[in-house]
């Protein structure tokens, strides 16, 4: 074989590997005894141990050297394989195996400390892993800003300081939109009790509706909703509450958004490093617009009000418009994940802040609930009440994901600028939504974004789907006339 098939063999075991890692990971937030959580660290660091050595082989080296690129896509793997190779050697093997034991730890830790909402029982565990992953992002930055290293695992090519531009320019005009909202009546809510097995099966066939091929995927619950897994097994958890079937039905439909990415991504990069979502603000800005400029948007709302109907019969609303002002309420919260689309982002910014602080050392575990604290009332004018409605709210930390969350509003951001392409791409797509059948949105984001996977960078990504660069404004505008036109402002 020549040194590029050589290489790729290789790294399709490596990919396979960290797809077993993976499904350790999903059965630990799904099914995993509660009493396996040490012994389960320890597997996860084997993996891990093996999967960091692979990365780090001096072959891939020797390889990376003479392989040469049969065409563009094989180009774009020796890119990827190089940016992992370079990102590997500057990780010392043992401080990649304590990372992902301590981290498999931690997240029981979290849980136990969330439930029991006892800040002080996760505070020595999280001092753990910062200090771990402040030791880690040293390596990578190598004399460089350490939280950009940490950026670069999720969103490569793109910095804290251009993150920061984004969202200075976004809070005024979001600030403004939120207070103009609240100003005005809160819209009527749904009333009564929504049985939970039936609203696993709405979610259900809300997955199958937006093209989740449950063939290679299935549907769980978790705790924190997330998706898990790429190419031909990848799976979902959503999760419910008996008085709020939205919570169920939007969680869904946004893991569906990232699994549906998985699944639709060109099967001839199976277990490459095409083979996976090029970045998290990209993966974020599927789910984002499946969930939100596609199922909270009017059309779609109106099939969806009569299928709930359907299912639980009278809940207090009398029409798909009531419906649609229902599903779109602008409500004060703590929650991210249960955010209407006006306050999200200033969800994101608290955590950017803090995280950045933490990362640096100007702030201390020690004072993380203070801080955070302090900044929810400035931000949103109201105490937080609970620790597990404010600083224990997020699984992220406690799994050392830091650099994660600004992805979150860079995947709106995104989203906003592929909706812009998309309904110039589909000009019936209300048409379509209204029926409840959304495969022309669907298969406008398979065609033009999905099926590429890691082909290009992130940037280039969005810009090849859109059409024009990232920028913030498509989604400030959408936001603007869609709550404009909801509260009548």
């Amino acid at each position: 074989m020549s040194a590029f098939d050589e290489l790729m063999s290789f790294q399709r075991d490596t990919q396979a590997l960290g797809q077993v890692a993976g499904r350790l990971g999903w059965d630990q937030e799904t099914m995993m005894p509660r009493g396996a959580a040490s012994q389960r660290g320890e597997e996860m660091a084997a993996i891990e141990s093996v999967l960091h050595a692979r990365r780090m082989d001096p072959r891939v080296g020797d390889w990376l050297e003479t392989a040469q690129a049969p065409d563009e896509a094989g180009a774009a793997q020796l890119r990827e394989i190089r940016r992992g190779y370079d990102r590997a050697l500057k990780v010392p093997a043992d401080l990649a195996k304590k990372l992902a034991q301590l981290t498999s730890e931690a997240q029981g830790k979290w849980a136990a400390a969330r439930a029991d909402e006892d800040v002080a029982a996760f505070v020595p565990v999280l001092q753990e892993v910062v200090a771990l992953k402040r030791e880690e992002g040293a390596a990578l930055a190598a004399g460089g800003n350490l939280y950009d290293a940490m950026i670069e695992d999720y969103e490569h090519g793109t910095t804290s300081a251009q993150i920061a531009d984004i969202f200075d320019a976004m809070r005024p005009r979001l600030v403004a939109l939120r207070a103009a909202v609240l100003d005005k009546p809160t819209p009527k809510g749904l009333v009564g009790l929504f049985d939970e097995p039936k609203q696993m099966k709405l979610a259900r066939k809300l997955a199958k509706a937006f093209g989740y091929d449950m063939n290679h995927g299935r549907v769980d619950k978790a705790v924190h909703p997330f998706s898990s897994g790429s190419g031909l097994d990848v799976r979902i958890t959503t999760r419910t509450s008996a008085d709020d079937p939205f919570n169920c039905i939007y969680s869904t439909i946004h893991e569906v958004g990232h699994a549906c990415y998985e699944q639709n991504i060109d099967k001839a990069y199976l277990l490459t490093p095409l083979g996976s979502g090029v970045s998290m603000g990209v993966h974020e800005s599927q789910s984002r617009i499946y969930e939100n400029q596609i199922g909270r948007g009017r059309a779609f709302t109106g099939w969806l009000f009569g299928q709930l109907t359907e299912v639980f019969g009278d809940f207090g609303i009398e029409d798909a418009d009531a419906f649609y002002a229902a599903v779109n309420t602008v409500h004060n919260g703590y929650i991210r994940t249960e955010s209407d689309e006006v306050q999200y982002n200033l969800h994101v910014m608290l955590r950017f802040d803090l995280e950045r602080a933490l990362m640096s050392g100007d702030l201390q575990v020690a004072d993380l609930e203070g801080a955070w604290n302090d900044r929810f009332k400035a931000d949103f004018g109201y105490e937080v009440d609970k620790p597990s409605n404010g600083c224990l709210q997020d699984v992220h930390w406690s799994v050392g994901l830091f650099g994660y969350f600004p992805t979150y509003s860079l995947g709106n951001v995104y989203a906003g600028c592929l909706d812009q392409a998309l309904r110039k791409g589909v000009p019936d797509l209300d048409q379509q939504l209204s029926l409840g059948d959304t495969s022309g949105a669907t298969s406008w984001l398979k065609d033009n974004l999905q099926q590429f996977g890691g082909l290009r960078s992130p940037k280039e990504t969005i810009s090849h789907a859109a059409g024009m660069e990232p920028s913030h404004k498509p989604l400030l505008n959408y936001l603007e006339t869609k709550f404009g036109e909801i509260y009548q402002l």
